[in-house]
């Protein structure tokens, strides 16, 4: 499996990019934000790659960033979203804004995204919602490499989607006060509300 690529940047399209990587050219398929991200060409690049492996085909999904690598994994693990339309969401929506759809349940702001209908939507809400904040598969938030209580995951989680620590934590507070038993994912939900006002 190829973790991976490090090399010179030898074509660069919208979807895709070939990377020369000690004279070997790596075809590899991107999303508009990664494409956003690398140099025109001719410089030295890495990528984080995802290795997709079928009966019939090799095909090589580049990342700029570890968190857009990882949510591209969690996307391809719903049901009907396999690597390519996974590829389009990224493209379709930041990785901050599809996160804080997926967690506040904003089908409407998903179905937005071209190649994803009510259906596929709805499915992605509820096979993802949860699926953002636990261990089972890779981080799409920052842990700190220790154990947190779920107020501090969710202050983590409000940190990576753009606000600040101090009105994160002065949110989670008060609603953990009010309520203890939420879980990660409904405590974000719940602050995303209050701090959009």
């Amino acid at each position: 499996m190829i973790a991976f690529l490090r090399g010179e940047l030898s074509e660069k399209a919208v979807d895709y990019c070939i990377i020369d990587a000690s004279g070997v050219g790596y075809r590899v398929e991107i999303s508009g934000h990664t494409s956003d991200m690398l140099p025109p060409g001719g410089d030295e690049v890495k990528l984080l790659i995802y290795h997709h492996i079928t009966e019939n085909d090799q095909r090589l999904f580049g990342f700029s960033a570890q968190k857009e690598k990882n949510l591209f994994e969690r996307l391809i693990t719903v049901k009907g979203i396999g690597p390519k339309l996974g590829l389009t969401i990224l493209s379709g929506m930041n990785a901050s804004d599809l996160i804080e759809a997926i967690v506040t349940q904003n089908t409407t702001s998903l179905s937005s995204i071209s190649g994803i209908g009510k259906k596929t939507a709805e499915r992605m809400v509820l096979e993802l919602k949860d699926k953002l904040f636990d261990d089972s598969g890779p981080a799409v938030f920052p842990s700190g490499g220790r154990s947190a209580t779920r107020s501090e995951e969710a202050v983590s989680a409000l940190e990576a989607l753009g606000f600040s620590r101090r009105d994160s934590a002065q949110v989670v507070g008060q609603i953990t006060s009010k309520e203890s038993g939420m879980s990660v994912s409904d405590l974000v939900k719940q602050a995303l509300l209050q701090l959009k006002r």
